[in-house]
C-alpha cells in the first residue's frame, strides 16, 4: 500500500491554513553514508548563500514567511519552534554549513535550503495505516530526531495509527531515515499555495535519482 495515497489534511488544519499543499514523493532508495558528488554541490550552494544572504533576510523568504504565518495561526511561536528550512538556512548563513547525516537526508536538506520548503523525510515501512496532517494537541508525545521530547501542541503534525511522527520543525525518531531504509517517503510542505512546489518536486526527484539510486517513484499532490 502506498503511504501517500492515504494522506489527508484535517478540516481543522485546512481552516487554519487554507493555502496548505503537499507534494509527496515515494520511492525505493539506496542509502550511503556520504555522497562526495552531492557534497560538492551542497558546499558550493552553502558558500553562495552565505555570500548573498543575511540572517534577517531569511524570514522574508516568501515560502518561509507563509510557513511562519501558518504556525502562528495554529498557535505556535515560529521564533521559538523554528521551521526546519529556516533553521537550516540560519545555520548556512552563519557559516556552519549543513549537518552530514546520510545521502538521503543530506539531499533532502539540500533541496530544503535551495527552495525554502520544510520537507519531511520518512522510512515508509515504519508508517502504520493511514496518515492525517492536523494540529498537535496538549501533552501529545513526540520525540524529535536529535531533539528529544518536543512540545508539538499547536504545531502542524503528521499522525499515523501509532500517533504523531512528523512536523515541519523536526522529524521523529520513530520514522527516521536510517541506513536500513529501503522505501522512502518525502513530503514537501507548502503553507502558501503551489508557488515553487513543482520546481521543488523536480529538484528532489532529480537528486533522489542521482544520489540515492532511487526508482519505482510514485507522486501525489494534495491540495485544498
Amino acid at each position: 500500500m502506498l503511504i501517500m495515497n492515504n494522506i489527508l489534511i484535517t478540516e481543522k488544519l485546512r481552516n487554519l491554513c487554507p493555502e496548505i499543499q503537499l507534494s509527496c514523493i515515494e520511492c525505493n532508495v539506496e542509502i550511503t553514508e556520504k555522497d562526495d558528488d552531492l557534497w560538492k554541490i551542497i558546499d558550493r550552494r552553502c558558500v553562495d548563500m552565505e555570500a548573498i544572504l543575511q540572517i534577517e533576510d531569511i524570514k522574508n523568504n516568501p515560502t518561509i514567511a507563509a510557513a511562519r504565518l501558518a504556525y502562528k495561526a495554529c498557535g505556535k511561536d515560529p521564533a521559538r519552534y523554528r521551521l526546519s528550512a529556516e533553521a537550516l538556512l540560519r545555520r548556512v548563513v552563519s557559516g556552519k554549513g549543513l549537518y552530514q547525516i546520510n545521502s538521503v537526508v543530506d539531499l533532502l536538506n539540500f533541496v530544503s535550503i535551495s527552495t525554502g520548503f520544510s520537507i519531511g523525510g520518512y522510512d515508509a515501512d515504519k508508517i502504520e495505516g493511514s496518515v492525517k496532517m492536523g494540529v498537535g494537541e496538549k501533552d501529545e508525545p513526540y520525540t524529535g530526531l536529535g531533539r528529544g521530547e518536543l512540545n508539538i501542541e499547536g504545531m502542524p503534525v503528521f499522525r499515523d495509527d501509532k500517533g504523531a511522527f512528523g512536523t515541519s520543525t523536526s522529524d521523529s525518531e520513530r520514522t527516521g531515515v536510517t541506513f536500513s531504509t529501503k522505501r522512502f517517503l518525502m513530503v514537501i510542505v507548502s503553507y502558501g499555495g503551489d508557488e515553487g512546489l513543482e520546481e521543488a518536486t523536480e529538484l528532489a526527484t532529480e537528486c533522489l535519482r542521482q544520489y540515492a539510486s532511487a526508482d519505482q517513484f510514485e507522486f501525489e499532490a494534495i491540495k485544498q
